[in-house]
């Protein structure tokens, strides 16, 4: 997922205007919106599929890191302490 800058840049003013049209592009692009007022960036749109996509994908690569980080810091059980820990000896 890319910005095309011809694209999904929209001056608010644009949304002001025509709201459905830019909300419907950021959801059909799958791509954010950045919206600028005076030239500078204010906020980002995005369609909720995608953002519901991004904040899943965020927190597996958390889940994974802290694993690591439990892994080198020796915070591991042995598959038998796994199963008792989840009840399933």
């Amino acid at each position: 997922m890319s910005t095309k800058f011809s694209q999904d840049v929209v001056p608010l003013s644009d949304l002001k205007v025509n709201p459905g049209k830019v909300v419907n592009h950021a959801k059909d692009s799958h791509r954010p919106v950045l919206l600028t007022s005076r030239g500078r960036g204010v906020a980002v749109m995005q369609g909720i599929d995608e953002y519901e996509r991004l904040e899943e994908e965020r927190a597996f690569m958390k889940a994974v890191a802290v694993g690591l980080m439990d892994v080198r810091e020796g915070k591991t059980l042995t598959l038998d302490e796994a199963r008792k820990r989840l009840g399933l000896d």
